[in-house]
């Protein structure tokens, strides 16, 4: 399990099944593009991005303040906050996973200029336990799932392979 894999599942679970089946369509979106230059832009990402091996995958953290327990995830908008929460809440319980007590988290939004914090509740971690068992569900399955035909589907680097 990925944070983007969390974050796919709140965004649109038909774009969770393509990227975890290695249809990765984001490496030519614009948007993807400029999100990057972002987090890239905000912290020096060499000296503050943390890669955590977890089983067989590989879990990035945009920037991790060892001295403040504090994970810090960088967004370009606050549009889809809720999907932005649960990725950092399931970094967090990689964290915890990994033994690091007392960690919390931070999503900045350089853009706009605010910051929301994150905190994870025993009821979140139940939660994910589910939110993990669905996806794992929802990634099997051997087809995936219907459009959803949102307005933030036109931003989508996936538009073309869902409405085409």
């Amino acid at each position: 399990m990925t944070g983007t894999q969390i974050a796919y599942y709140f965004l649109c679970k038909r774009k969770l099944w393509l990227f975890t089946n290695h249809l990765d369509m984001e490496q030519n979106n614009e948007d993807v593009a400029l999100g990057k230059f972002i987090s890239d832009s905000t912290y020096d990402r060499k000296k503050h991005e943390i890669h955590i091996s977890d089983q067989d995958n590989d879990i990035v953290l945009d920037f991790y303040d060892p001295k403040t327990k504090t994970i810090h995830e960088i967004k370009k908008s606050d549009k889809m906050e809720e999907t932005h929460v649960w990725q950092v809440k399931f970094y967090i319980s990689v964290l915890e996973s990994k033994g690091i007590e007392g960690v919390s988290g931070e999503i900045d939004y350089p853009k706009l200029r605010q910051k929301v914090k994150v905190e994870l509740t025993d009821y979140d971690k139940q939660e994910l336990k589910q939110i993990q068992k669905k996806i794992t569900e929802i990634i099997q399955s051997g087809k995936p799932p219907a459009v959803i035909n949102k307005p933030f589907c036109k931003q989508c680097a996936y538009y073309d392979l869902c409405y085409i």
